[in-house]
């Protein structure tokens, strides 16, 4: 029998049948079985095979999720909820069939209260979209993870990106929340109050909880003033360690960088073909900086000092947002841009994160390995917080190879939790990076997440095979 929150087999195929009949009849064309749309539902950009579910609703309101989970819990029938398919780790994957449930046309910005910094949305809203909303309001939405990503995905996930290091991730941006639960009940999580000592912080559960407690269907997030000055530049090191070591003195220095990017020389060359930029192809470091224009200039001067004690330089920095853009939308496509670096191979991106003063110790050791392995595998990295992502670029035919990059990958992960860091800085566990939560988090606690999974979800509906194992 299974586990309660635990589910590990699929349903009969009668059941899922007569469950799918019941929601077809409801939400007809906006149900689909279709095999494309099926597989599109569970694509992954990783090497993890791709588990479609039984069927796909869109939905289109907080109510009509209710409806779905309600069938769902009643037929025993696993949900996994979709926001834009970004996620790297098989988050999407539907492990038990089931229903996906699609919330991009829950995309409404319900509200903006400019004179209290946030704004309430709905969890299809894309990064980009609330964004284009807030420009003629002086405010922005900060958290940049390069796809733009759904902000339900992106609170389900706990993402970050580009402007961790100054603004934080999602779970320092989201307020409060609203989640339908697997018995199909609505969970608010918390006011739109800045602070809270009242009970238990349930926002901060389902942030990061990837759809295995919940489905997110509202947001309450921080909002950020533009700043009047940015500048932009990028700084050539002599080897990927100079540039980590200069990352480290930056932020120990207390220099406040909104972005600190780290591109090591392969994939400095990538950009440059696939971008039509002339960057120096050594390792180097993107860095941004926010504030007044005199507060802009002295960070960018004293970074240049730092930069130049570990053999670092010249500092190019530039301002006119045009340039700025060209700049930040190159870093944003390291992916496709690496991927033209051996065409045919699959990318399968891994990110790991550890404290900072550990960051060129580990980046450094990740490098030799590559090397030492052979492996073709950029790596870009939000080093102003201790993460770096690597893409191995693999021929997924050749079962040697992928042997190999596996055990890199496994090496890579260990390094980063021997030096107290995690598996997974931002993308997630999904189903790719469970089985290192052991090692990360030790066994009581993994019996407390058991143990909130059960509670949550006795029947193990909600996007089972995620995060935590049964056993």
């Amino acid at each position: 029998m299974d586990k309660p929150g635990f589910m590990t087999a699929r349903p009969d195929p009668a059941t899922v049948e007569t469950a799918v009949g019941i929601l077809k009849q409801r939400f007809g064309e906006r149900l689909s079985t279709s095999q494309a749309l099926r597989e599109q539902h569970a694509h992954t950009t990783t090497w993890i095979p791709v588990e479609a579910p039984d069927a796909v609703v869109f939905a289109e309101s907080e109510a009509e999720v209710q409806e779905i989970v309600q069938v769902a819990a009643a037929h025993r029938i696993p949900i996994v909820p979709f926001g834009t398919g970004s996620s790297l780790e098989g988050h999407l994957n539907a492990t038990f069939g089931g229903i996906s449930i699609d919330l991009s046309r829950m995309n409404r910005i319900l509200a903006i209260h400019a004179e209290d910094l946030d704004a309430v949305v709905q969890p299809g809203v894309t990064r980009k979209l609330l964004n284009e909303t807030l420009r003629d309001t002086g405010l922005f939405f900060p958290i940049d993870p390069g796809a733009d990503a759904s902000l339900g995905g992106m609170a389900a996930t706990r993402a970050s990106g580009t402007n961790a290091v100054r603004y934080g991730t999602m779970k320092d941006n989201v307020l409060a929340l609203r989640a339908v639960t697997a018995d199909g009940s609505v969970v608010k999580t918390s006011q739109r109050a800045r602070k809270s000592s009242a009970g238990y912080d349930l926002t901060r559960l389902f942030v990061g909880s990837e759809g295995t407690l919940g489905i997110i269907t509202e947001l309450t997030v921080k909002l950020q003033g533009i700043p009047e000055a940015i500048s932009a530049g990028s700084c050539p090191f002599p080897s990927v360690k100079a540039a980590a070591d200069a990352v480290i003195l930056t932020i120990q220095a207390g220099i406040p960088v909104a972005r600190i990017e780290l591109l090591d020389e392969l994939q400095v060359r990538a950009v440059n073909t696939y971008s039509k930029l002339g960057l120096p192809e050594t390792p180097l470091l993107l860095l941004e900086f926010h504030g007044t224009d005199a507060w802009v200039a002295e960070q960018s001067e004293r970074f240049g000092e730092i930069a130049a004690e570990f053999g670092g330089g010249p500092f190019t920095w530039v301002t006119k947002p045009e340039e700025r853009s060209k700049l930040w939308q190159a870093r944003h496509d390291v992916y496709w841009a690496s991927l033209a670096l051996r065409p045919g191979a699959k990318g399968v991106s891994t990110d790991v994160c550890v404290p900072i003063s550990r960051l060129a110790e580990c980046i450094d050791e990740t490098k030799h390995d590559i090397e030492a392995t052979g492996l073709l595998a950029p790596i870009v990295g939000h080093v102003g917080d201790g993460n770096f992502h690597v893409l191995p670029l693999v021929d997924v035919e050749n079962a040697a190879e992928v042997a190999v990059a596996k055990a890199f990958i496994e090496r890579m992960v260990e390094r980063a939790i021997a030096m107290e860091g995690t598996c997974t800085g931002e993308h997630g566990v999904g189903s790719g990076k469970m089985k290192y939560m052991l090692a990360e988090h030790g066994a009581p606690a993994l019996a407390v997440m058991r143990s909130l999974k059960g509670a949550l979800d006795p029947l193990g509906i909600m996007n089972p095979g995620k995060i935590v194992d049964p056993a």
